[in-house]
């Protein structure tokens, strides 16, 4: 009887690249161990196609070509990484667990956002030392893999993560805060209250502030309260407040929003190149946001009155189209008396996101 297996490994070094292809392609069907060594050898081919033939194939043998695919990680063919960190990214086990926690640090992106799609898989929290310093990566795709990995990891990672909270580095505190936010462990609110009140670094602070909102614990929004006369928290702490829906947040960020001093800004330059636009208008643009995040019909009036400035328009219209039939009534009776073009158009596009279409009343 004929060994096909044998005879497509053979057609494997035929000069032609088609035959080559085609014997990739399947060897792949088979679910031969003996195939593992023939493909890789292929990764390193002339033709593209047939690259992406023996990759194909590799990846659909499975468990039987993960190993050899580890020690491919180090070949210094740097295609040949390419290729096998993308092959385990789909098909990593903990055979491979640690060439891929080193080829978190290869200076190719590419290896290392596959390195981590692949202890994405494994789940051993012995990563997570190495995929937190991915969370600053340059390269948006390895950020995206790193956190993937440390979401799939879990509570496992949250003892060193809070160990990290304290170690002298600020760099190490920061990364273990991004982490953590991914995460949202309650056993995190403490440590991280006590680094917005007396932590020696600012980013630090902001970040902690930051992960407060997003772990979500009401016990944080004294704290994040208090942070509102901060100048250098004040920012995130708005945005906190808002993600917490933290109805005792609203006196204050009522009062922001009315704050605004708007005739000091008729006919100043453009925000881009005025200093005073960068400093007043963002934390009152925030708490716009953190009210329509709370979503108390209250406000309604706030942002209403806020839509009528210029330098706020934009995000009362949108933060207005959180409150449903509470805005609805209000934004028409302005659509009946106002005569500034501009207005009109915003507020004809929150009645839209609020399910409003012309012709359904009668102005």
């Amino acid at each position: 009887m004929a060994d096909s297996v044998a005879e497509h490994i053979a057609a494997l070094d035929d000069e032609d690249w088609g035959v080559r292809e085609d014997a990739a392609v399947a060897l792949g069907q088979f679910d031969d161990p003996r195939s593992v060594q023939p493909l890789i050898r292929l990764l390193k081919d002339s033709d593209r196609a047939v690259r992406e033939a023996a990759a194909a194939s590799l990846t659909a043998l499975g468990q039987p070509a993960v190993l050899s695919l580890g020690f491919c990680l180090n070949d210094p063919n740097l295609q040949v990484q390419e290729i096998a960190a993308s092959i385990l990214g789909t098909i990593a086990d903990e055979q491979v667990f640690e060439p891929l926690l080193s080829s978190l640090l290869n200076p190719n992106w590419i290896v290392r956002m596959s390195a981590a799609k692949g202890l994405t898989r494994i789940k051993d929290p012995r990563s997570i030392d190495t995929l937190i310093l991915l969370l600053q990566d340059k390269v948006p795709a390895v950020r995206d893999e790193a956190c993937r990995a440390i979401q799939a990891i879990g509570e496992a990672c949250v003892p060193p993560l809070l160990r990290g909270l304290q170690d002298p580095n600020w760099r190490v505190r920061l990364r273990a805060i991004e982490a953590l936010c991914l995460l949202k462990p309650q056993d995190a609110v403490a440590p991280l209250m006590n680094l917005v009140a007396k932590d020696s670094d600012s980013a630090v602070r902001q970040d902690a502030v930051r992960a407060l909102g997003q772990i979500g614990n009401a016990h944080a929004i004294p704290l994040l309260l208090d942070s509102l006369t901060t100048p250098s928290l004040q920012l995130k702490a708005i945005e906190a407040l808002g993600n917490l829906r933290a109805v005792e947040a609203l006196p204050s960020l009522i009062e922001l929003v009315q704050s605004l001093p708007a005739d000091e800004y008729e006919d100043r330059m453009e925000g881009c190149t005025d200093p005073q636009y960068k400093e007043e208008l963002p934390p009152v643009e925030a708490a716009v946001k953190a009210l329509a995040n709370i979503g108390d019909p209250q406000v309604v009036p706030v942002l209403m009155q806020a839509l009528q400035s210029t330098l706020l328009r934009q995000e009362a219209a949108e933060a207005l189209t959180h409150f449903g039939s509470a805005a609805k009534t209000p934004l028409l009776q302005l659509l009946k008396t106002t005569k500034n073009d501009n207005l009109r158009r915003h507020v004809l596009e929150s009645l839209s996101h609020l399910g409003w279409r012309p012709g359904q009343i009668r102005l």
